[in-house]
């Protein structure tokens, strides 16, 4: 019986490749949590393995397990590919759902055997379809809407949709649940940057968004018209920055702070929105100073604009 595992981490990937469980692994590398998702046609000419389409590579294997984090990115990759191969029965009947509830990479050795296959039937893949449509939709309300359905067939599904609707602007503050984390934590005072990224044992909990994305938000807290956040040397958080030692060394040596705009934000008293342009994408959704959709913790619901 020849295995495939496809997974939608390269961590992942390396510790399922390293583990030997399977004749192959194909991990994943789409950033669906950040900026504008690429076109079908784009993730048709991306789904592709040793020359063929995913379709007919996996028809070369005699069961396919699908293995997920159960971050927000991985989530989204698990309805992508689910929606993908939906019209392909032969596809289908190969495969099953390991969905764990931590990440793959730190799994240990002896817990590999552990981890429970599900097969995949109707029911994951009109979750799948549904969720996938609702996260492309220009605007966030069938997102919402999904918190009203049984998502217990994906496990980690339900998890991810509040993570990425508490990522909407907040209707007091214009500003995310990820990047209120980071007010809060330079608040505490004499905070270098990659202290307030997520990792192990960092005191921001919050995993919606990888390295890059939480690195691009800061630059948009301290780069802007009016920044909530002080002493930021360099930027900005890209590849020309970390291959120069100099910049790369004053960016993490800087000793961050609130502005006075940023105390009153993260007091709620003040709308970041106010006093910078907004343009950046949720899923399919353009948000802008104009189209600014936000939620309310409060009320745990969405603001139209």
């Amino acid at each position: 019986m020849s295995r495939l595992i496809m997974t939608f981490e390269d961590i992942a990937g390396g510790a399922l490749k390293g583990a030997r469980i399977a004749d192959r692994v194909l991990p994943f590398g789409w950033r669906f949590i950040w900026g504008m998702l690429p076109s079908p046609s784009e993730l048709e000419r991306g789904a592709r393995a040793d020359g063929l389409g995913l379709a007919e590579f996996c028809e070369r294997f005699d069961t396919v397990e699908l293995w997920a984090d159960p971050e927000p990115n991985a989530q989204l990759q698990l309805i992508w590919l689910l929606d993908y191969v939906r019209p392909h029965p032969n596809v289908v009947a190969r495969l099953t759902l390991v969905q764990t509830s931590v990440r793959i990479g730190s799994l240990g050795a002896e817990e590999w055997g552990r981890q429970r296959s599900v097969p995949i039937h109707n029911d994951h893949l009109e979750i799948a379809s549904a969720a996938w449509a609702a996260w492309r939709a220009p605007t966030p309300a069938a997102w919402f809407d999904l918190l009203a359905q049984d998502l217990s067939a994906l496990p980690q599904l339900r998890n991810a949709v509040i993570a990425l609707s508490q990522e909407l602007p907040m209707r007091t503050t214009g500003l995310g649940a990820t990047e209120m984390r980071m007010l809060e934590l330079v608040a505490a005072g004499q905070v270098r940057p990659y202290e307030l990224f997520p990792g192990h044992d960092k005191r921001n909990e919050r995993r919606t968004y990888g390295y890059w994305e939480v690195g691009e938000l800061l630059d948009g807290l301290a780069r802007c018209p009016q920044p909530a956040v002080a002493g930021l040397a360099e930027g900005p958080f890209d590849d020309a920055m970390h291959d120069a030692k100099d910049r790369h060394d004053r960016y993490r040596a800087s000793s961050l702070s609130l502005t006075e705009l940023g105390k009153s934000i993260l007091a709620q008293s003040d709308d970041f929105s106010r006093h910078n342009p907004i343009h950046r994408w949720w899923g399919g959704t353009e948000l802008t100073n104009n189209r600014l959709w936000r939620w309310d913790p409060s009320e745990r619901r969405l603001v139209a604009p």
